[in-house]
């Protein structure tokens, strides 16, 4: 069994959520109970909670690298061919008050010639002041890669009709978004660009997964620079840039979940029993002193110079019916010269009847100044060696704990230490995105996306969230960090 087989058990743990009472479900892993569903289907939770069965379009096709990833697989999406809505809004304008950022004094709809002009959670666009683009993947019978004003319920696929698509990454200065299009499952899949605000007309294709190493294209990302990084199947990145006739580069013979550093040439990425490894400066990649070997999912503070990561470094695993689990904690270690990691969230253990009552940690993902982090804690009962979620029906010992809540933690911007408690943030929550400004928080929860308005000094919420209803798409969750929404930069 692969590592990423692991990883896919885990992250489809994680989106279990408990159902109200009378819905059969709340998440499109409720529907598990339902069985295998027939090959080309997939069962999915609708508006109205209960399962139904959909066909994908086109049919999954098994990957040659025998891994389920932790957050890149999806499918494609409708395009109207018509502009993202420029400003029309279901009643949740962003406030026009007072703004933490310096000149950030313009309002939705006013008159701009730069973004820094606009207020926290707009974009200038076409010398107006609008909001933020969210991308992430959804579906809606076939896996589409979408994008939606964050404020303004109602999502648009950057994928034309009947194409699957899937992991939608933006560029730098948010006038671009890449993603992967067609046979989004092998190699035959293409990476494909498109410009905002979107009009009509074909996605730009940059290359497939066949021209460059022959295996699938997930795991990518792309800002603040000008390159596009992926990984190539199970292991082993590659770049490419989007100039004109540009041919895709290998990175490195192996690892996965690289990640950008605030020049947007520096990169981290991790590999299987040998932990993370940093190139700075276009050097060849070396290994980051002081991270342990289990280290994996390395994510820069642009800010800061910290990279925040998820460890085993007991190599304790448990088994969620026959996969096993890595019991992850969640660290923070300096990306220049590295040094003693700082734990930030660790896994929890207490008796509970016949057992423990045990969790662990995952999705981790910072504010833009460092200044936050925000992670998943997943609870689970231990009774011998079988463990069940919470929010699992038969997870009796759990009591009301959730399966998983999403936490905030505060930090240190200059030790990478956390100060303070946690904030316990919200129940059944996952894959939590600040805003570029650190205003906003989105994550997904029962499959929609959310965006909570935060109070940066204490983690707080403010304003009630601006839910996006699954009504025509429910958001994927099941890759996780590969399907984690995605800000417009700003």
């Amino acid at each position: 069994m692969t590592k990423r087989v692991v990883w896919g058990a885990l992250f489809g743990a994680l989106t279990m959520l408990a159902t109200g009472c009378g819905d059969e479900c709340v998440d499109q892993f409720d529907c598990r109970d339902k069985g295998t569903p027939p090959e080309g289907q997939v069962y999915i939770c609708n508006a109205d909670n209960k399962c139904e069965l959909r066909t994908l379009t086109p049919e999954p096709e098994v990957d040659a690298g025998t891994e389920t990833d932790a957050g890149t697989e999806v499918d494609a999406g409708t395009d109207a061919g018509t502009e993202v809505d420029a400003g029309t809004d279901a009643g949740t304008e962003v406030d026009a008050g007072t703004d933490a950022g310096t000149g950030m004094t313009v309002a939705k709809g006013g008159a701009c010639t730069a973004t820094t002009e606009c207020m926290a959670g707009l974009f200038c666009e076409a010398a107006t002041c609008q909001a933020l683009h969210v991308a992430m993947t959804g579906v809606d019978g076939g896996t589409r890669a979408i994008v939606a004003r964050f404020d303004t319920p109602g999502m648009i696929s950057l994928s034309e009709d009947a194409v699957a698509s899937a992991y939608p990454r933006f560029g730098p200065g948010g006038t671009q978004v890449a993603f992967v299009q067609g046979d989004v499952t092998a190699a035959a899949g293409e990476l494909a660009v498109r410009a905002l605000p979107l009009a009509a007309g074909a996605p730009t294709v940059l290359t497939t997964g066949a021209a460059a190493g022959n295996a699938r294209i997930r795991y990518m990302e792309w800002e603040p620079g000008n390159a596009i990084a992926w990984v190539r199947g199970s292991s082993g990145i590659s770049t490419i840039t989007t100039a004109q006739g540009a041919a895709p580069t290998q990175a490195t013979a192996n690892g996965t979940f690289p990640d950008f550093g605030p020049n947007g040439v520096d990169y981290a990425y991790s590999a299987a029993g040998a932990g993370i490894s940093v190139s700075t400066n276009n050097a060849p990649p070396a290994p980051l002193a002081g991270s342990p070997t289990s280290a994996e999912q390395p994510h820069y503070n642009r800010v800061t110079s910290q990279l925040l990561f998820l460890a085993n470094p007991d190599g304790k695993t448990v088994n969620f019916g026959a996969e096993a689990t890595p019991i992850l904690k969640l660290y923070s270690l300096p990306v220049t010269g590295g040094g003693t990691p700082q734990t930030l969230a660790d896994a929890t253990s207490e008796p509970v009847t016949g057992g423990t009552l045990e969790s662990y940690i995952a999705n981790p993902n910072w504010a833009p100044d460092g200044s936050w982090v925000a992670y998943v804690r997943a609870y689970y009962q231990l009774i011998g060696t079988a463990a069940t979620l919470c929010g699992n029906v038969s997870a009796t010992e759990c009591g009301t704990t959730p399966g998983n809540v999403l936490f905030l933690q505060r930090v240190n911007t200059t030790t990478g230490a956390p100060e303070g408690a946690a904030v316990s943030f919200e129940n059944e929550a996952t894959l939590p995105s600040f805003s570029p400004d650190g205003q906003y928080l989105a994550y997904v929860k029962g499959g929609q996306l959310t965006v909570q308005k935060l109070d940066p000094v204490a983690g707080t919420k403010v304003d009630p969230a601006i839910v996006h209803p699954k009504d025509t798409y429910t958001v994927l969750t099941n890759e996780g960090d590969d399907h984690r929404p995605r800000w417009q930069p700003r």
